[in-house]
């Protein structure tokens, strides 16, 4: 999963990406509104969530909620902030943020508001349409558990084995489960699951689905990912494939 982090506390914005990242989310961090504003706008880049602090310079982290909503973008948005009145808050929910976080806070209470945001609804790509999310995701086969970020297969007698994925394979499986028998570009995974701001060798993308098959077949699911010559690959969904 994205998500794009606007903090210009770089202590807290460091403590938050390290922490994510450690849950298997993919974060890009920028330090002003204007920025945010860029990411949110790229085409190439769909978030699951929003982490905005209200005071940001450039933008305000209240008017990057308002033009959001103007737009009809249902993305997440988790806004953090050191104003705790009852008169603040109800100004940032208004503006359209979902939920308020008051500094300083936990990154424990962090975490559990961003899975209750992930639940009641996540970012719909292109057609812009919340909806529900399930805290697992299952095709085939393979489970991805977004609470224990861990992916478990499960064979033809019902045994269960957890796969030992890094966040990157983590995030490129879960890319493909989101994605069932679609043909997927290595353009469309460089874009989405490296940060903005990052310079991929040309490479990475065939280089981490290696490392993710063997490791998928290393646990009998055999050949799931199908390559597709000059146009990408292939996430096949039939049971009996895996």
């Amino acid at each position: 999963m994205r998500v794009l982090l606007v903090e210009d506390e770089p202590d807290l914005g460091t403590a938050i990406k390290r922490t994510l990242t450690h849950q298997k989310y993919l974060v890009d961090w920028v330090m002003n509104g204007t920025d945010a504003w860029a990411y949110l706008e790229n085409s190439w880049t769909q978030y699951t969530l929003a982490i905005i602090d209200w005071m940001l310079p450039g933008m305000s982290g209240l008017e990057l909620c308002q033009r959001l909503r103007n737009k009809k973008n249902p993305l997440p948005v988790l806004m953090l902030t050191a104003k705790d009145t009852m008169e603040d808050k109800v100004t940032g929910l208004d503006a359209g943020a979902d939920d308020y976080l008051v500094k300083p806070f936990g990154m424990a209470e962090l975490l559990a508001r961003l899975r209750a945001l992930q639940r009641r609804a996540s970012y719909g790509g292109a057609s812009l349409t919340p909806h529900f999310q399930p805290q697992e995701l299952t095709v085939g086969n393979l489970t991805l558990d977004y609470g224990s970020s861990t992916v478990v297969s499960h064979n033809a007698t019902g045994d269960r084995q957890v796969i030992p994925l890094t966040n990157k394979e983590f995030q490129l499986l879960e890319y493909f489960m989101r994605h069932p028998n679609q043909i997927v570009t290595t353009e469309q995974i460089r874009n989405q699951l490296w940060e903005v701001s990052a310079e991929p060798m040309s490479n990475v993308v065939a280089a981490q689905m290696r490392l993710l098959r063997r490791k998928l077949a290393n646990s009998g699911c055999v050949n799931p990912i199908e390559t597709l010559h000059g146009m990408g690959y292939r996430l096949i969904s039939r049971h009996e494939s895996k």
